[in-house]
């Protein structure tokens, strides 16, 4: 009966995967490289089109009843590409095993955000407390609970965490579609390299940057699809450490220091 009413939905859903479908790969030339448009990007940008929140006269369409029940069904969604791992990291286990300092050691990358992020935040942006949830990692579900559990969602650090979130939702699968398919195409970068850059974490946007780097190097696919997914493995087994006790306590620390020496308040966890 439930999928019944939302019967809105699985029309959408089926209307844009063929549209997007019959679009196809379209490649734009752009001097050294080439930015790949997949069939993702469309569905992902028809989708947005369709949210009643972005367009309102989409609600004629879309309600706010199909919307909230889409948004659990994102994971659902991404499953079959995930169980996909286990099918191509199985014969790449050499590669992997191979590669696996570089792979470990590149979850230092996820202190970027912090390098990149932060100074923005702060001294161009002036945000306050929210520097704290918004930069100390990618702002992925695991993160999210960190700062929930530590500060609490209603509080500024929740705040900062849940905007990058939904920002992170909204275009970073765009975001990381093209840029994947730039670096693949000037050749400037290891393709295994640009493969470990896909698993941040997000199955969404580890799809698009997979996606985008296999169909510019499509020779390399198998090994492209089991160097993300094993990169991606381990930023959800080492990253959030990483990010609790490396991460969150550096921007704490920075975040105190920019504001002329004032100690950080302990944190309060909502009630």
């Amino acid at each position: 009966m439930e999928a019944a009413r939302l019967w809105r939905l699985h029309l959408a859903v089926l209307v844009i995967a063929i549209v997007a479908q019959f679009i196809g790969i379209q490649e734009i030339p752009i001097g050294i490289g080439a930015i790949l448009l997949l069939p993702l990007l469309y569905a992902f940008l028809f989708g947005v089109l369709l949210n009643p929140n972005v367009i309102r006269r989409a609600s004629a369409i879309i309600r706010n009843t199909e919307v909230q029940a889409a948004s659990p069904l994102i994971v659902v969604a991404i499953m079959p590409f995930i169980a996909k791992f286990g099918t191509t990291i199985g014969p790449s286990i050499e590669e992997i095993i191979e590669a696996g300092p570089a792979l470990l050691l590149q979850e230092l990358g996820n202190l970027g955000t912090v390098a990149l992020a932060f100074p923005i935040a702060v001294w161009l942006l002036r945000m306050g407390r929210e520097v704290i949830g918004a930069t100390f990692s990618v702002a992925r579900e695991p993160n999210i609970a960190i700062i929930a559990d530590r500060y609490g969602l209603k509080s500024p650090e929740g705040a900062g965490v849940m905007g990058v979130y939904v920002v992170g939702t909204l275009f970073g699968t765009l975001i990381f579609a093209v840029m994947a398919s730039i670096l693949a195409t000037v050749d400037i970068l290891d393709p295994e390299a640009l493969a470990m850059a896909c698993g941040v974490g997000s199955g969404s946007m580890m799809a698009s940057c997979t996606g985008a780097l296999s169909e510019a190097l499509p020779a390399m696919s198998d090994t492209i699809v089991a160097m993300s997914g094993a990169s991606n493995l381990l930023t959800y087994a080492t990253g959030m450490y990483l990010s609790l006790f490396v991460a969150l306590p550096l921007v704490e620390w920075l975040y105190s220091k920019s504001t002329a020496g004032k100690a950080v308040a302990t944190p309060q966890k909502e009630a």
